[in-house]
């Protein structure tokens, strides 16, 4: 008797591979991580090295001494974990905390599940949300941008413009009122605000982005369907009142919105495998972040949104399951 091994989706065999597709992915990060370091320093730097480099050690060790087996550290997976999360945390985390982070994105979301293309959510998120809970005053102190062309600076927190419309719009101040104190539309777009490290450049995701639908390591259904939800919602609540409710553009530029959109909801072991169910999951995500944004607890809901998405794509991937070869429905076969 043959014995058969059935491993993880997909099973259609193409020109990419796992390492190719995960160092594309890299290569598509380059523009946002220079970005960061351009505006938040050494500091950053040193949080890239280390999440990066913690991430592949992890996995690393984990493979080897503890699951023992083939280790496959130099597919680029574990990397690309290790800089999302960096991407995902204040430049001025100490470093302790960006390990501990780094283990559980590998340890407890990735390698627990049997490693790459079996865990059920975004490693990166999961730490990034498990740093959140764990350590609120860290993960909540943004450092300002200071620009390299300025020199070094002492380290000076503020909130990220999210966060001043949140705290700002519950004082019972209007949005005419909030405007002076936001970064404007260009600041946000070069990336020259508070937040998250890789997440304050709008044109460096976007050319990475790009970068990826050019080699056909994404597809638009997700980002455009999570965006376009942000966008029509948003709207919807800024037309009825603008004094209350932030503008689409500003949803859209600010906070983890397009790095959610473009690098972590298109995760394709987290994502749904037909276009009809990407629309679906990009759509879930978008309406979850505007809700959260809005009337959550938290300023930010990109990650909660992607999480809670990524535990229901099984469902998605069951309803728009793909006709099998030779099924047809409206043919009967009699006994």
């Amino acid at each position: 008797m043959k014995m058969f091994t059935v491993s993880g989706s997909p099973h259609i065999h193409g020109e990419n591979s796992t390492k190719k597709i995960m160092y594309g992915v890299v290569i598509a990060l380059v523009p946002a991580m220079l970005v960061s370091i351009y505006f938040f320093g050494i500091n950053a730097l040193r949080v890239l090295v280390l999440a990066a480099a913690s991430s592949v050690f992890f996995e690393w060790l984990i493979q080897k001494y503890l699951m023992k087996e083939r280790v496959t550290v130099s597919d680029g997976s574990a990397l690309v974990t290790g800089i999302l999360l960096a991407f995902n945390v204040p430049s001025n985390l100490p470093s302790w905390m960006v390990i501990i982070g780094a283990l559980v994105a590998i340890g407890m979301a990735k390698m627990s599940f049997g490693g790459l293309g079996k865990n059920i959510f975004n490693p990166a998120l999961v730490a990034r949300v498990f740093l959140l809970i764990s350590f609120p005053v860290a993960m909540t102190s943004w450092p300002k941008p200071t620009p390299l062309t300025k020199g070094i600076a002492d380290v000076i927190t503020g909130p990220t413009p999210l966060g001043i419309v949140k705290e700002g719009l519950k004082a019972g101040k209007t949005m005419s009122e909030l405007r002076p104190e936001l970064p404007t539309y260009m600041q946000d777009f070069i990336g020259n605000m508070g937040g998250s490290m890789g997440e304050v450049s709008a044109i460096a995701l976007i050319l990475g982005g790009l970068y990826m639908l050019w080699k056909k390591i994404i597809t638009w259904h997700i980002p455009v369907a999570m965006l376009t939800t942000v966008a029509v919602f948003s709207g919807i609540l800024w037309g009825f009142n603008p004094e209350k409710y932030a503008d689409p553009v500003f949803q859209l530029l600010t906070g983890g919105m397009l790095l959610g959109a473009i690098f972590m909801a298109t995760d394709m072991v987290t994502s749904p495998m037909t276009h009809g169910g990407q629309l679906l999951f990009g759509f879930g995500v978008g309406l979850l972040t505007i809700l959260i944004r809005l009337w959550g607890a938290y300023p930010e809901g990109v990650s909660f949104a992607i999480l809670l998405m990524n535990s229901v794509v099984p469902l998605i991937n069951r309803g728009f399951k793909p006709r099998r070869f030779g099924d047809n429905p409206g043919v009967k076969i009699k006994a």
